[in-house]
């Protein structure tokens, strides 16, 4: 684990986040939320939310992965995208 994920992990689980499971798997971040839990309505807001927990964050940025999953489905968002991401076809 490197110390950007690791300093990921320290700002979710202080979020205080009743009934969700933070954890590492592998170089991504997995968070399984209660099933009654809107993806959508989360999907819309990540981009904000992450920008304004990253605030807090001062570890060199790295190429991350958020798995969000709510026992029915789920999505990822990648943060800090690598060249490889970017050119993919």
């Amino acid at each position: 684990m490197n110390p950007y994920q690791q300093k990921w992990l320290d700002v979710l689980h202080h979020a205080n986040l009743p009934g969700w499971k933070i954890e590492a798997r592998g170089e991504d971040i997995f968070i399984e939320m209660p099933n009654v839990t809107d993806l959508k309505l989360i999907r819309d807001n990540l981009p904000q939310t992450l920008g304004l927990m990253s605030l807090d964050i001062h570890e060199p940025k790295e190429r991350l992965n958020f798995i969000f999953h709510n026992g029915h489905e789920q999505f990822e968002y990648l943060l800090n995208p690598g060249d490889a991401d970017l050119n993919r076809r």
